[in-house]
């Protein structure tokens, strides 16, 4: 991987971020803006700080192989960042975020709905000291609606949601039922588009001078995420069911077992099913009126799969891959995480990345996947001990030494 060197132009330079978020969702957010060249200054509780800190095992470990207060969890999602400790529950400390947010760009938050408001840190307080300000909330259901007092959890989103409804083996077969996304896929989401929110907010600030609100809430990006599954059932009246790891518009497309374990078979079009079934030694196949057009095989899947998972069964899963990756025919293993990190194209990709810090010789994160041929993401900090640059952060804007002095007496800062 090509590090950018300290001079090479960042696509957000010169944005700063003050961010109030915790946990995955507003985090990951943040983490995407750091990544691509905003300053984000996180704001954390004095003495505790972002709850993932916390969230281990496992935690990173010293140069002496002890275990550190960082999470690997709090790693994963917060490098590039600044971090400060502030105490909002005070009457000062809302006067300082109040004087940071004064001068940033965008803030960020993701507190029960109200809490802003009781502190004076809601976003028409912060607007009418910084109008150019972008102010993004990250709640579980939004700022409206009846739900909007509730607590959002990922896991809860995605069964109200209806993710859960689609996810899982088949009812009528063994471990059927509801199964949840094996990470926070909503609050990945809702991040990610918090960030396309915030960028755009941004663009509309530079053009007009004015910044805006941003409400943000999980459950509207895990029913957005239901993508063709929520088109499926709004085209039809008919609520799509769990399929397991079969697809519900496409066959074959799914899992099949083969004869040292399992491998990915994703045909997309017909043209593809018929190259899978010459590479199968089952040409006919493609022949057969019930199986010639996706419309068809997905009509008459019950009777298709099982004739192909008898098939599947006849050779080894390295066979298989490299019989269809010559034929053109999508496919794939199913790997293990030390098998995805040390495969040759994700080590091509450059998807780990060293950080130094100051509790370890090495810390190795999961890369940004996000290419940029003329401002490349830059790995500038690894993500902060707690409190780690209240001083620096405090004095760009301001505070002097007396006045942080004065605030640590009266456990402020």
């Amino acid at each position: 991987m090509t590090v950018p060197s300290s001079d090479t132009p960042a696509a957000l330079n010169g944005v700063r971020v003050l961010d109030l978020s915790r946990v995955l969702a507003g985090p990951w957010c943040t983490q995407t803006l750091a990544d691509l060249g905003a300053d984000v200054i996180k704001v954390e509780r004095p003495g505790c700080g972002d709850d993932t800190r916390g969230w281990g095992p496992p935690f990173l470990k010293d140069r002496d192989g002890a275990d550190t207060a960082e999470a690997a969890y709090y790693l994963g999602t917060n490098r590039n960042k600044r971090s400060i400790t502030v105490d909002i529950a005070q009457p000062a400390g809302q006067a300082l975020i109040r004087t940071l947010a004064a001068q940033c760009d965008v803030f960020i938050e993701n507190f029960k709905v109200g809490d802003m408001a009781r502190y004076g840190l809601d976003a028409a307080s912060l607007r009418e000291l910084n109008p150019r300000l972008v102010y993004c909330s990250v709640t579980g259901f939004g700022q409206t609606g009846p739900y909007r007092e509730r607590a959002g959890y990922d896991y809860a989103i995605q069964g109200l949601g209806g993710l859960m409804s689609v996810t899982g083996e088949r009812d009528d077969l063994p471990g059927g039922g509801p199964q949840k996304v094996g990470v926070a896929v909503a609050d990945l989401f809702t991040g990610l588009y918090a960030t396309v929110a915030i960028l755009a907010a941004l663009r509309h600030r530079d053009a007009t001078g004015e910044g805006q609100v941003i409400d943000m809430a999980l459950l509207d990006t895990q029913v957005a995420m239901l993508a063709n599954l929520g088109a499926n059932y709004l085209t039809t009246g008919v609520a799509p069911r769990r399929m397991g790891n079969a697809h519900q518009n496409i066959v074959p497309y799914q899992v099949f077992e083969v004869a040292d374990g399992h491998m990915i078979l994703a045909v997309g079009n017909d043209g593809q099913f018929a190259k899978f079934c010459e590479v199968a030694g089952r040409p006919e196949l493609a022949q057969d009126v019930r199986f010639q057009t996706n419309a068809d095989r997905v009509r008459h899947r019950d009777v298709l799969v099982p004739l192909l998972a008898e098939v599947m069964k006849q050779r080894g899963r390295q066979a298989w891959l490299s019989a269809l990756e010559a034929a053109k025919v999508p496919c794939g293993p199913i790997n293990s995480l030390a098998e995805v990190f040390s495969d040759p194209q994700v080590q091509g990709r450059g998807m780990t990345v060293p950080v130094p810090h100051p509790l370890t010789d090495e810390l190795r994160l999961v890369a940004s996947p996000i290419k940029l041929s003329a401002t490349p993401v830059q790995y500038r900090q690894a993500p902060p001990l707690l409190g780690e640059h209240t001083e620096q952060v405090l004095a760009e804007f301001g505070v002097s030494a007396s006045e942080l002095s004065a605030l640590r007496q009266q456990r402020v800062v």
